[in-house]
This record gives C-alpha cells, sequence and structure tokens, in this order.
C-alpha cells in the first residue's frame, strides 16, 4: 500500500513537471541542465522532469514603469523636479532572461541620466513649452540600449515639472504682469478702432451729404436749363407764328394798331397810378398813335350787318 502511495505521487510530481500550461501573452524559457533550450508560448506546453526546467516568465503586455522623482539642472542653472512614467515591453524572452540581471531597474537609471542630459541642454522656460521633444529624446536613447535586453521602449511621458517655490511666484508675477498688458493693449486697440470707425462714419457721412447736395445742384441746374429751354422754345414759337400773321394780308396793319393800343394803354395806366398829370412832351406822337389807331379801326371795322 505505501509503495502505491510513494508511485502515485511520484507519478503525479512527474505529470506537473511534465505539463505546462502557458497563458496568453506570455512566454517562458526553458533551460535543459542549466543552459538555454527553448521559449514556451501560450497554450499545453511538454517539459522533461528533472532535465528541463522553466526557468525565467515574462509578459509580453506593455508595461508601465514609474520612474522615480529627481532634480534636474537646466541650462540656466534652474533647479527643476521632474517625474515621469515608461511603457515598455518585452520582445525577445530570451535576452531579457540573459541580456540583464534586472533591466526593470537598468531601465529606470537609464531613463534618469537621459533626462538630465536632456534637460540640462535647455533653458527652464524651453523645458514646459518642449515637453514632446523631451519625451522623443529619452524614448531614442532608451530603445537603442534596451535591444540589448529584449525591450522595446513604447514611450515616456513627464508627469510634472516642479521648479522652486521662488521661481514659481517670479513665473506667476510674469504670467500676471503679461496679461495686464495684454488687456491694456486691447483696451487701446478696441479705443483705437473706435476712433477710426468714427472718423470712418462722419467720412462717408460728409461724402453722402455732398454727394446728395452735388446731385441737387445738378437737378436745379438741369431743370433751370429745362425751363430755358421751353420758353426760349415757346418765345421762338410765337416770334415765328408772329412773322407768319406778318407775311398774311393785313398782317402789317394789325401789329401796327396793337402797338398803338399798348402805347395808349401804357399812357392811360400811368395816368392812374400817380397823381401826377403826365403829359408827353411831343403831343403829335400821342395824335399820330390815335390817328393811326383810328385809320386801322377804320380800314378794319366791323363787318356789314353790325
Amino acid at each position: 500500500m505505501e509503495i502505491a502511495l510513494i508511485v502515485a505521487v511520484i507519478a503525479v510530481i512527474f505529470i506537473v513537471r511534465t505539463f505546462k500550461i502557458v497563458p496568453q501573452q506570455n512566454a517562458w524559457v526553458v533551460e535543459r541542465l542549466g543552459k538555454y533550450d527553448r521559449t514556451l508560448t501560450p497554450g499545453l506546453k511538454f517539459v522533461i522532469p528533472f532535465v528541463e526546467r522553466v526557468a525565467y516568465k515574462h509578459s509580453l503586455k506593455e508595461v508601465p514603469l514609474d520612474v522615480p522623482s529627481q532634480v534636474c539642472i537646466t541650462k540656466d542653472n534652474t533647479q527643476l523636479q521632474v517625474d515621469g512614467i515608461l511603457y515598455f515591453q518585452v520582445t525577445d524572452p530570451m535576452r531579457a532572461s540573459y541580456g540583464s540581471s534586472d533591466y526593470l531597474m537598468a531601465i529606470s537609471q537609464l531613463a534618469q541620466t537621459t533626462l538630465r542630459s536632456v534637460i540640462g541642454k535647455m533653458e527652464l522656460d524651453k523645458t514646459f513649452e518642449e515637453r514632446d521633444l523631451i519625451n522623443a529624446s529619452v524614448v531614442s536613447s532608451l530603445d537603442e540600449a534596451a535591444m540589448n535586453w529584449g525591450v522595446k521602449v513604447l514611450r515616456y511621458e513627464i508627469k510634472d515639472l516642479t521648479p522652486p517655490t521662488e521661481i514659481l511666484r517670479s513665473m506667476q508675477a510674469q504670467i500676471t504682469a503679461e496679461r495686464e498688458k495684454r488687456a491694456l493693449i486691447a483696451a487701446s486697440e478696441g479705443r483705437r478702432q473706435e476712433q477710426i470707425n468714427i472718423a470712418t462714419g462722419e467720412r462717408e457721412a460728409f461724402i453722402a451729404r455732398s454727394e446728395g447736395e452735388k446731385q441737387a445742384e445738378i437737378n436745379n441746374a438741369q431743370g433751370e436749363a429745362a425751363a430755358i429751354t421751353a420758353v426760349a422754345d415757346a418765345t421762338a414759337e410765337a416770334i415765328r407764328k408772329i412773322a407768319a400773321a406778318i407775311q398774311q394780308p393785313g398782317g402789317e396793319q394789325a401789329v401796327q394798331l396793337k402797338v398803338a393800343e399798348k402805347a395808349v394803354e401804357a399812357y392811360a395806366n400811368l395816368a392812374r397810378t400817380n397823381n401826377t398829370m403826365i403829359v408827353p412832351g411831343n403831343m403829335s406822337e400821342v395824335s399820330a398813335l390815335i390817328g393811326t389807331a383810328m385809320a386801322l379801326l377804320g380800314k378794319n371795322g366791323p363787318a356789314p350787318g353790325k
């Protein structure tokens, strides 16, 4: 009975040491008699008991590594507290097992030294503006060295940049002054634009008024010209008609009669509008006018039967 139990225990141990189930996204390094033999991929695998053993187990997932905070000196001799986080992935399990005794510590230390070197080439203000450049520089340097360790550095991100308290106060004062400056500039630009708008409006209004007055004067001039033209045309037409009438039989006598009537009416009007009796200097002219008028009336007397 005891022998059977011993055999059963040995069989169980043999089975446990023989069959290995490798999880997904994992790689196990197998050594045969202390020497690297192969890398087990995910799934059910077989290992020769007591001859082979699983020496290292690696996760192939992306791993975040917190880089400890450290003090860096910038190009303008300012201390800067910097901490970050590094993301890497094991790409070669064999190199990750034998390339370095502790690749995690090696990556962390190299990240710190590279970060100090990169920030030491920059001034304080640039470190806040060039975070992407700092991250890219750290990743480039780490990735080149980590290839021998079977590790691929994916990215590095700075979590915080903390300058000394005195620097923070001076930066805050500078920011406040800059904002006040921008506010004053904005206010002056607003007043300037307001004055420009007012001047532009007044100029456009003046131009509009002058254009209106100019057009009104043009219209008045055109109206007066049209009126003068109309009067001239009417006068010319009347003269043409009078001339045509004079050419008709009896036309000349009619003109003389009209002139005599107008002369008599003029003397009569003068007599009515003034208390003083107006006597022509040459009475013969009046008599001649009256005589001419009477003679014309006689020639052009009323028709028979009237």
